[in-house]
């Protein structure tokens, strides 16, 4: 006789399948609350698969940010994921970790008296900018008023700078004096100081690692400068080193270049604890030389969360697990490490230029050498080429690199750049993947142009 298998009858409670839900029947509200709940692991389910469409984040080749986790950072981000930041009496064991991170930097950054360090963390460097930008202008506010001057017209000094100093000046009323670009210049020209500072300077704000190439300005050499108009003027005008990238790289692995507290005209930094500080994103920090150099009015004290605590930041409350997960990369890496791979990253920056330099097509604007871990190239030419930086990207895009094109501020305005970021997780093995795609892309659009020189457009990005 045959055999036949037996069907068991399946109760629809018994079988359970995320993509059965009934709401996965239908699309996900876009622009209102659902009218029922729904099970958790269903939501999350749904949400992971529309987050795929994003992009890689270790592909993403034009971000500054910490794309690389340990799953030890996770952990203890996950530890501290209910804790304020700002609740510093209900959580002095992590408050007290936050100074400690304060106390490291001011000691990797030379701060003359450390048992009186002054700094605090924040959301990131450009909410640290601008702590570092109001304190600036409020002792020259306090110092013309005992002068008996006016203090309408406050301006500040500096070459191409991160968007977050055009926010200031915006934000607290500072004209900003963006020194133009000129002849192959990348960064502030300490010569051009003189015809840009006077008496209603704040401060000179020098760029440790520009945004749009990845170059130092010469902050000892702007320090000079400043001496120089002082002996002339009597001007006392100070520096603020905008440090979001280059302030966790040079103590490591340019450590005879001058650029912090060791300049006394140095009187605040500021840096990104998630970009080459390895920290999570969602984590800055900013230090002044002494406790003179912020001024009182600009702590405020709050009683109402448990007891008196000072606070300067500009946001109020915020998650404790980035400093927590800052303090563990401080202990996890130590000089040692933190020396190791900021060296990789920039062995690796430098490899890719020397193969860049090679590529007929393209002119490198800066190689990884002396700055941050990055290159930056332009087009030899444009109209020749037959296509743009942008279309470049756009190209690369389809092997999943992104890759920012951009036009260089100040002056030079004409010129089309790619900026490309070693950061650490960018190993020289995805760098040759990296190459291969943009020869094969190169090739792609040199064969198949889009536009000549007698029909070029405009391209926006």
């Amino acid at each position: 006789m045959p055999l036949h298998r037996h069907k068991k009858n399946v109760d629809e409670d018994e079988f359970k399948d995320i993509y059965s839900n009934s709401i996965c029947h239908t699309q996900l509200p876009k622009d209102e609350l659902p009218e029922k709940s729904s099970e958790p692991q269903v939501i999350k389910q749904l949400v992971q698969d529309e987050l795929f469409m994003d992009g890689n984040a270790r592909q993403n080749l034009a971000t500054f940010c910490t794309t690389y986790i340990e799953d030890e950072v996770r952990d203890l981000m996950d530890l501290s994921i209910d804790k304020n930041m700002i609740d510093k009496d209900e959580y002095p064991q992590t408050a007290e970790i936050e100074q400690r991170c304060v106390n490291i930097l001011a000691d990797l950054w030379h701060v003359p008296d450390k048992k009186n360090t002054i700094g605090c963390s924040t959301t990131g460097s450009s909410e640290a900018a601008m702590l570092g930008g109001l304190a600036l202008k409020w002792r020259w506010r306090k110092r013309r008023e005992a002068e008996g001057k006016a203090i309408d017209k406050p301006n500040f000094v500096c070459g191409p700078v991160q968007i977050c100093w055009h926010k200031f000046a915006r934000y607290f009323d500072v004209e900003i004096r963006e020194v133009p670009l000129t002849s192959n210049e990348l960064g502030l020209n300490p010569d051009h100081l003189k015809d840009y500072c006077d008496e209603n300077t704040i401060g000179v704000v020098a760029t440790l690692g520009s945004t749009f190439t990845g170059v130092y300005e010469p902050v000892e050499e702007l320090a000079q400068a400043l001496d120089v108009f002082q002996n002339v003027t009597g001007l006392d005008i100070p520096i603020h080193v905008d440090g979001a990238s280059g302030a966790f790289i040079a103590p490591f692995i340019q450590r005879k270049l001058k650029w912090d507290f060791c300049i006394p005209r140095v009187k605040s930094i500021n840096a990104s604890g998630h970009k080459f500080g390895m920290a999570p994103l969602g984590v800055g920090w900013v230090l002044w030389r002494t406790v003179a150099d912020l001024s009182k009015e600009l702590i405020f004290n709050v009683d109402y969360l448990g007891g008196q605590m000072p606070t300067f930041a500009l946001n109020f409350s915020r998650p404790a697990g980035q400093i927590i997960a800052q303090y563990y990369k401080f202990l996890r890496l130590g000089r040692e490490g933190y020396t190791a791979i900021q060296n990789n990253c920039a062995c690796t920056a430098q490899y890719l230029g020397s193969q860049l330099r090679k590529m007929d097509l393209l002119d490198l604007l800066y190689d990884g050498d002396g700055g941050i871990p990055a290159v930056c190239y332009t087009l030899k030419d444009e109209s020749t080429a037959g296509f743009s930086l942008y279309e470049l990207s756009d190209r690369l895009k389809i092997h999943g690199w992104q890759v920012a094109s951009y036009p260089l501020p100040n002056n030079r305005q004409n010129i089309i750049v790619q900026r490309i970021l070693i950061r650490h997780g960018v190993s020289r093995d995805m760098v040759s993947l990296l190459l291969r795609d943009l020869r094969k892309e190169l090739d792609y659009l040199k064969n198949n142009p889009t536009y000549t020189s007698s029909n070029k457009v405009s391209f926006h990005h």
